[in-house]
């Protein structure tokens, strides 16, 4: 929980408030955007809830926020805990449940008859664990890259899951992966499941796509309200600015209605709408590449 002593200055007087330690990754005000806002470079409550609907969408943001910086008085965040996984559309859903160590990265549910398969990680918290539990458990782990690991070993070890991860971003702790991706072709899991590796972001990111519709981006590809458009950030590329706009290029060749990532917001169109973002979105990257050099 928040320490009222670090309370930002710049939160609205009554029960909700966030502290100084947010690393302003942005769920918060996603999940609850009637309630948080930012200043800067961190999150505030710039509205009290005042309806019941908007009181259980800010106690859904205090379960999620990686670093415990939303705080709140009198009033119990327990009715929250059972709201994740959260379905986005159809058998997806959304973890919550974010960790630090993956810098409040989005994760993801796709709950399947022939086994759910969890796209990057979220934390390990029991009240996740058990509803996954009772959801069907984990049978396949999805890695998008190095970055969004968090607590993957021990989501592993409690449902005996098996890890895919393409081999370029498999360091130390990630050695015991079982399934490593290699090379820059598709390689598809099943019918419904094809991994595309985007090197770009990292070495060896890789996006997940499931039947033909869901787009599970990590860090390579999301909605940014600030472009009002699909959008790749030049400012988190680690690897190669210009790989990641080949690997945008080639997700050209795929149709699929959502982007989920790990960062940044989600999106939905229809597949023509999509191409057209995709191709706004790419246009940008070549330009500010050109200004760049």
């Amino acid at each position: 929980m928040a320490l009222v002593d670090l309370k930002h200055a710049k939160n609205v007087s009554g029960d909700f408030f966030v502290d100084t330690t947010c690393i302003d990754c942005d769920l918060c005000r996603q999940i609850a955007p009637d309630v948080f806002s930012d200043v800067g470079e961190q999150s505030v409550v710039y509205h009290q809830p005042e309806t019941v609907e908007q009181e259980f969408a800010a106690l859904k943001a205090l379960v999620t926020c990686p670093t415990a910086s939303i705080g709140v008085t009198g009033h119990s965040a327990k009715p929250a805990l059972g709201a994740y996984p959260e379905a986005v559309d159809e058998n997806v859903f959304f973890c919550g449940f974010a960790s630090e160590s993956s810098y409040g990265a989005s994760s993801y549910l796709i709950q399947r008859p022939e086994g759910n398969v969890l796209v990057d990680s979220p934390r390990f918290a029991r009240p996740l664990v058990r509803r996954i539990e009772e959801m069907g458990g984990v049978r396949l782990m999805f890695l998008t890259h190095r970055d969004d690991v968090a607590d993957h070993e021990r989501w592993v070890e409690h449902f005996k899951a098996e890890r895919i991860m393409h081999k370029d971003d498999i360091g130390r702790q990630l050695v015991r992966v079982e399934r490593k991706i290699e090379g820059r072709e598709p390689v598809a899991i099943n019918d419904e499941l094809l991994v595309i590796p985007t090197p770009g972001h990292t070495r060896g990111h890789q996006v997940l796509l499931y039947r033909n519709r869901y787009l599970f981006t990590g860090d390579h590809l999301w909605w940014s309200p600030n472009y009002n458009s699909l959008h790749a950030s030049w400012n988190v590329c680690w690897y190669s600015w210009a790989e990641q706009t080949r690997s945008m290029e080639r997700l050209l060749d795929y149709e699929f209605e959502w982007v989920l990532p790990g960062h940044g917001r989600r999106a939905q169109f229809t597949k023509d709408e999509m191409r057209r973002q995709l191709l706004a979105c790419i246009t940008r990257m070549k330009e500010h590449a050109r200004l760049a050099s």
